[in-house]
């Protein structure tokens, strides 16, 4: 990388370049701009509504627009800014809800007056009263990295916010003290020029923020889901979907995900979701306690929210903006966890706009670039070497959930998204409306991580963790071979040792992988507590067929007092797993004792 300076700064507008208003179309808007360049910002129309050039022949220019639209007519002014659309990341990004291009919707909804947003507000994302009390960790006459920490400030009770160095030189004095955003920390000089350093800094967010090195996936993000963490495990910094029909739990699984997976920092988008449903996350996350630590949720989390009845071209911009501040944040170091909620919106948005923009159609009406957009958002995540000169390492890893229309995979946003995604986790309306959650069916889901994350449950689990798993998941596909038997002669007639294999896949799927959201000790298990389990159950497995082989009935078997016990071991608190070593020896003790009798 040549360019020593790569992050930009400031609110100077870059040489304006005005134009007229020729056409519109809905969103879409047409204007004569001179001298107008590619993804730059302009003001459109006398209510200097928000927009973003995304086409230039000769000298027209085609504007998506991120407001509405209604009353604008032709022959008023557009003005460019000369700048990309950018976010502004510093302290103060945390326990904030913008909306798809970073307008905080608090300060939104107090200029407007009222909980309906009015057209033309212009809003900085970041306050520029507060105070933030600034520790500087570099001396004067240091001399710096891209991407150094110049200093530290405790943005919450729970993240302490690293003050990044946007440029490469030689510190020129940066000073412990209390500092708006606006306020100069110092200054770094670089190639004879002298550079102010701020708090806060700009990036477009249709480019990737760089790094230096990039790993592969062999860590896995805990999410405390016994039916994730065992047999479809997320990697840090990998990339997963979650698609299903109406009503199967999609937003309640990412929810739970944002809730107990062990990220630092929590990335929410909302994008084109019903306003019911976004007004829930809005008025629950804020009010949501961290299990690990107590605190508000809020602390760690940033939400960013663009319904369905908001306009539709920032439905597309609000994925872009959840990725960078996700980026900026891994790259202080600390792992994030992105939940796209739902691309499938984001998709349609991006075919109304190429419909006004009169694209050629792909497939389902959807633009031909479908694919490679999904896959340049997928690609942001991963597990990286941050940039500077200390070893710092952080995680972006994206969750982003599907809206089939009808619950059809075969559509092309599902099927675009399952080439770039390596974890897929099916989820079933069947099981859904018989109240199984996570409705996450065992045997449509699948997770491309799960070998290369062997050695680390092996080593931070336990070495028989990933037999355990295999031998489970052979049952649960050995379970649904019978059933096709059972629907036609009955479980009766089946033999005893493939009856008890029913009996035991059962308390696999309703004992272990079933978990209740609102209880508070099984909401989520920690890995030493999915392990427990399922060796109690396996446990019971191989002593049950070891007693059928000695010629115990199998209804002696289901008649043992630990076979219930089983079903609770789900309420074990995490400060009483003794107990389930306890009861494997309590099943020991009565299969010795029904084999003698």
């Amino acid at each position: 990388m040549n360019k020593k300076i790569i992050f930009s700064h400031g609110d100077k507008m870059a040489k304006e370049a005005k134009g007229y208003i020729e056409r519109i179309s809905g969103p879409v808007v047409q204007a004569s701009i001179d001298g107008a360049k590619l993804y730059d910002i302009v003001q459109v129309g006398n209510d200097k509504l928000i927009g973003e050039i995304i086409k230039i022949k000769g000298n027209f220019s085609t504007v998506q627009v991120y407001e509405d639209t209604s009353g604008v007519k032709p022959g008023e002014p557009v003005v460019s800014t000369g700048k990309p659309l950018s976010v502004e990341l510093g302290p103060g990004i945390l326990k904030n809800i913008y909306d798809g291009i970073q307008r905080p919707l608090k300060f939104i909804e107090e200029k407007s007056g009222g909980a309906f947003i009015k057209r033309g507000i212009l809003a900085y994302p970041l306050d520029r009263q507060k105070k933030w009390e600034f520790k500087s960790t570099v001396k004067k006459g240091t001399k710096v990295k891209i991407g150094d920490i110049l200093g530290t400030v405790q943005e919450t009770d729970l993240i302490e916010h690293k003050i990044l160095s946007p440029y490469e030189g030689k510190v020129e004095g940066i000073e412990s003290g209390t500092y708006t955003a606006d306020d100069e920390l110092g200054e770094i000089s670089s190639e004879g020029k002298k550079h102010s350093v701020y708090l806060y800094q700009r990036w477009p967010v249709r480019r990737s923020r760089p790094v230096t090195e990039k790993f592969a996936p062999e860590i896995p993000l805990i999410t405390g889901q016994r039916v994730i963490d065992t047999f479809f495990p997320i990697a840090k910094g990998g990339t997963s979907c979650i698609p299903g029909p109406f009503g199967s739990g999609k937003t309640v699984t990412q929810q739970s995900l944002a809730k107990h997976s062990d990220a630092r920092i929590i990335v929410y988008v909302g994008c084109g979701e019903r306003g019911n449903e976004m007004t829930e996350v809005l008025s629950e996350f804020p009010h949501l306690k961290d299990p690990k630590t107590g605190k508000p949720l809020m602390e760690r989390t940033v939400l960013i929210a663009n319904t369905s009845n908001m306009p539709v071209a920032a439905r597309e911009a609000s994925i872009y903006t959840g990725v960078t501040i996700a980026e900026y944040y891994r790259d202080m170091g600390y792992d994030v966890a992105l939940m796209a909620d739902s691309t499938s919106r984001w998709a349609e948005a991006m075919r109304e706009i190429g419909g006004r923009l009169e694209e050629m159609p792909g497939e389902e009406g959807y633009p031909a670039y479908l694919a490679r957009k999904l896959a340049e958002f997928y690609e942001r995540a991963g597990r990286v070497r941050c940039l500077g000169s200390d070893e710092r390492y952080g995680s972006v890893t994206i969750v982003g959930a599907v809206s089939p229309p009808g619950g059809d995979l075969s559509e092309p946003v599902s099927q675009n998204t399952l080439r770039v995604t390596k974890v897929f986790l099916a989820l079933d309306a069947s099981l859904a409306y018989r109240r199984h959650f996570p409705s996450i069916h065992w045997l449509k889901s699948y997770s491309l991580y799960t070998e290369g994350l062997e050695g680390w449950y092996e080593a931070n689990v336990s070495s028989d963790f990933p037999t355990l798993r295999k031998h489970a998941m052979q049952l649960l596909q050995k379970e649904a071979e019978l059933q096709e038997i059972v629907q036609l002669v009955g479980s009766d007639a089946l033999p005893e040792k493939e009856q008890a294999i029913l009996m035991v896949t059962k308390m696999i799927r309703e004992d272990y992988l079933q978990q209740n959201a609102y209880s508070d000790i099984d909401a989520r298990s920690s890995l030493k507590k999915q392990y427990l389990m399922l060796k109690t159950i396996m446990h019971f497995y191989q002593r049950a067929i070891g007693s059928i082989d000695l010629g115990v009935q199998l209804k002696k078997i289901s008649d043992v007092t630990s076979k219930n016990k089983i079903g609770r071991m789900k309420e074990t608190p995490e400060d009483s797993l003794d107990n389930l070593n306890k009861l494997m020896a309590e099943i020991d003790a009565e299969f010795d004792l029904i084999a003698k009798r």
